[in-house]
């Protein structure tokens, strides 16, 4: 089953988190992600409010969370950390 990969975020140094950005589209896309949504308009009903959500489709969950292990994402991943607050989850679609 297809799996969305949805991060909620909120960029507290933007050079930094630039350079995750520019590391980040590439191995998802290496690991057959393709995005859904990136940043754009929204609307919190509940829950904390994150500026930037980052919906990403892929063939499954597994696939999801390989992404998200691989060495590619986790070198990203390096430059996120100190530079966000973020939530990610990887949710199975009904499709």
């Amino acid at each position: 089953m297809p799996a969305l990969w949805i991060a909620h975020v909120t960029v507290t140094d933007a050079d930094a988190y630039g350079k995750y950005a520019e590391l980040a589209g590439p191995a998802i896309a290496k690991h057959g992600g393709q995005f859904v949504a990136r940043g754009g308009r929204f609307v919190q009903l509940e829950g904390k409010e994150r500026p930037r959500n980052v919906v990403a489709r892929f063939d499954s969950v597994e696939a999801a969370v390989a992404c998200y292990n691989s060495p590619e994402y986790q070198e990203a991943l390096s430059h996120a950390r100190d530079a966000s607050e973020r939530e990610l989850l990887v949710v199975e679609t009904s499709e």
